[in-house]
């Protein structure tokens, strides 16, 4: 029997951890479909990835993080706020 035959299960539960972990997967959207469809829009990138930082933690703070996840996405969200925080429109 090969490694991969052998371990098979292993391997699996392995790349489901690294490429869709339960965290990021809750309530039937993947975090990243979600984050790309909420900063296709976006024509700033630095807004887009502080908007990607925001989603991400905001999903997974009762999955993994708790208060330490809603932290971290108070930080970015203070960020966004304070790059607009002269527009008109905030």
């Amino acid at each position: 029997m090969d490694f991969e035959a052998k371990y098979a299960d292993a391997l699996s539960t392995a790349r489901e951890a690294v490429n869709h972990p339960a965290h990021y997967n809750a309530g039937g959207v993947e975090c990243i479909d979600a984050i790309e469809a909420a900063v296709c829009c976006q024509t700033d990138p630095a807004d887009a990835f502080l908007t990607g930082q925001i989603i991400k933690y905001i999903r997974r703070w009762p999955l993994k993080g708790g208060a330490e996840d809603l932290r971290k996405a108070r930080f970015y969200l203070d960020r966004l706020i304070s790059r607009h925080e002269q527009d008109a429109d905030i």
